[in-house]
This record gives structure tokens, C-alpha cells and sequence, in this order.
């Protein structure tokens, strides 16, 4: 492959918004211009007062409704516990029956404040919980593809089980990971690869390695693998409005000493409400458009060609509309040609 389209989409944040607000911003992102939509899928939100946790199998069914040319999928669901792969493999082939051509599954191996509390289990460690997703996806391809699918695994089982209702064209299976562990599986079993901005710069070059070396040990081409990053940019004329935009995401800027065994969001609440003030160290905040494509540039240059933008504020259209109009332009100006896997 010589090279992948830069494309850019738009990060429906299910933690922040209820359902119909969600549907009704993201329908405005596909009219801005945005050409994905991704949507988290939370059991519980990071926040208990202001939070929300819409059901994203249920919402992006109606996502499609009301959009006509946006890839729809999630960003990123678990497949493997308080789901069984199953359900997933059924329900995204009826969603993709209902917009053809138009859906991707992103997944991931979970979080504990959202599989713990909704089925009553102890945290799974990580080889586990990397091998409960290998099978998952193992069996949703089979189940995608075959019929009377009978499959004995070491964590899941079906007997005769046939999806009735499949699409045409394969469902492509994105994977989350934030370790070079979860990229190398990546490599070996993904479609596609997914992970967020605003970390360690070396950490992504690790990234992408380990991507390349798991598809080398399966013998896959690394360039076949589209790179996804969801980039949070908090985006505004008024920079002071930028930087208070961030607050409501405070979480994000914990570090993992500080949050780890959270699983109330009561608790991870209170604990953003303490680091409000390093909110905005997880996000690009700028108020002028050719300061956020120089800090967009280098995850591209990377490899990055499937960007998704998370925007933080409480007012999504303003967001959408500033954005839209001042950096899409100059983004599409400036990776106006195919960019070569790295």
C-alpha cells in the first residue's frame, strides 16, 4: 500500500452527554465536514453528578438514522465480559445491515469502573483479559462469516450459532491498546489500531513498532493496519474558554498511582475535582489554527492517518463550527496527499 487518505472524525464523548444531545452534535459534526463518528461505550462515567453512560449498541443505530456518509463504530468497547462476543458480533451485524459500508468495531480489554460493578467480578489480570479479546474477536469473525458456528474456547462457547442477518462486506475490527504488549497483538489480529493523544511522544514510536512486530510474527502486512489516534484539542477564539473547556475531563490528567482500584465514579469525581487544574495537560489548547495543525502534524507524520478529535467543552456545536472552520481547512491543506505507513 503507497499510502492512506488523512481523514478526520469526530469523538462522541458518552461519558459527557445523553443520548439524544449526543445523537443530535454528532449529526452536526458529519454536516461540519467530519467523516467518522466514535463513540465510548461506559457502563459508568467519569463523573457521578454530571456524568452520563448511554448504551452505545443502543445509540449507534439511531446515529445512523440520522446521518448518511459518516463511518459510525466505538471507541472503544469490551467485548469480553460484562458483553459476550456474541451479542457484539450480532448486534454490530444488524447495525451494519442498517448502514452498509458504514460501520467498524472498536474494541479494547476494559476497565475495571465499568465491567466490575455492572457483573460483580474480581479485575481480570492483563494476560487474561488480552486473551479473553483475541478469542473474542476470534469467534465474532467466525460468527460473521460462517453459519452454525460451534466454538469451544478456552473462555467462551457457542453451539450452532448462526447470525441471521450479516452484512456483505466485513466489519473491520479495531483495537485499543496503550502498551506495547496490547499493540503487539494489535499487529497480529486487528484491522485497524487505536490509541489517544497527549501521552509521551516516545511512547507512540513504541507503539507503532510493536504493531509491526506483531503483524510480522503473524505474517501480515503493517501497512494493511489503519492507524487510528483519537486527539483531544480544545479549540477556541478565547483561549481562557479553551483552557476551562478541559475541566470536566480532569480525569484523564490523573496518574495511575492516583486512580488505580477506582471504580466509583463518586470517588474518581472528587479526585478530578482536585486536579482541575491539570485538565488541560491531556489536550492541545490553542486559540489559533495554525498552533493546532503544527501540534496535530507530528502524530501524522508518524503514521496517524485516521484522526478523531475529542473535543472537551460542555458546548459540542461551538466547538464543532470553530474547529471546522479554522483547522479542517488547513489540516486538508496540508496532508492533501496519501501518507506512507511509517
Amino acid at each position: 500500500m503507497s499510502g492512506r487518505e488523512v481523514r478526520y472524525g469526530y469523538k462522541a464523548s458518552a461519558e459527557q452527554f445523553a443520548p439524544r444531545e449526543l445523537i443530535d452534535v454528532s449529526v452536526a459534526a458529519e454536516q461540519a465536514g467530519f467523516t467518522s463518528v466514535a463513540v465510548s461505550d461506559h457502563f459508568q462515567p467519569w463523573r457521578h453528578k454530571t456524568g452520563h453512560a448511554p448504551c452505545s449498541i443502543a445509540w449507534l443505530p439511531a446515529l445512523g438514522e440520522g446521518t448518511s456518509t459518516a463511518m459510525l463504530g466505538t471507541s472503544v468497547l469490551t467485548p469480553t465480559l460484562r458483553y459476550h462476543p456474541s451479542v457484539i458480533a450480532h448486534a454490530f451485524a444488524t447495525t451494519a445491515c442498517l448502514n452498509p459500508g458504514r460501520v467498524f468495531l472498536g474494541i479494547g480489554s476494559g476497565e475495571a469502573m465499568n465491567e466490575n460493578p455492572a457483573i460483580g467480578i474480581e479485575w481480570p489480570k492483563f494476560a487474561e483479559r488480552s486473551g479473553r479479546l483475541a478469542e473474542a474477536v476470534a469467534l465474532i469473525r467466525r460468527l460473521w462469516a460462517e453459519e452454525r458456528v460451534t466454538f469451544e474456547g478456552n473462555y467462551y462457547r457457542t453451539v450452532r450459532a448462526t447470525i441471521y442477518d450479516r452484512p456483505p462486506e466485513p466489519i473491520p475490527i479495531y483495537v485499543a491498546a496503550g502498551g506495547p504488549k496490547a499493540a503487539q497483538l494489535v499487529g497480529r489480529i486487528a484491522d485497524g489500531f487505536i490509541c489517544t493523544s497527549g501521552k509521551a511522544p516516545d511512547l507512540y514510536t513504541r507503539l507503532l513498532e510493536a504493531v509491526a512486530a506483531g503483524a510480522e510474527q503473524a505474517g501480515r502486512d503493517v501497512s494493511e493496519i489503519d492507524n487510528m489516534i483519537e486527539i483531544k484539542v480544545s479549540y477556541d477564539h478565547d483561549r481562557a474558554f479553551a483552557m476551562r473547556a478541559c475541566e470536566w475531563w480532569a480525569a484523564l490528567a490523573l496518574r495511575a498511582e492516583e486512580k488505580s482500584g477506582v471504580e466509583d465514579p463518586v470517588e474518581m469525581e472528587r479526585l478530578a475535582d482536585a486536579a482541575a487544574d491539570r485538565a488541560h495537560t491531556r489536550f492541545i489548547v490553542s486559540d489559533d489554527p495554525d498552533d493546532v495543525v503544527a501540534r496535530i502534524a507530528p502524530y501524522v507524520e508518524l503514521g496517524f492517518t485516521n484522526l478523531v478529535f475529542h473535543f472537551p467543552g460542555e458546548d459540542q456545536r461551538r466547538a464543532i463550527a470553530q474547529f471546522s472552520a479554522d483547522v479542517l481547512p488547513r489540516l486538508r491543506a496540508r496532508f492533501s496527499e496519501p501518507v506512507a505507513a511509517v
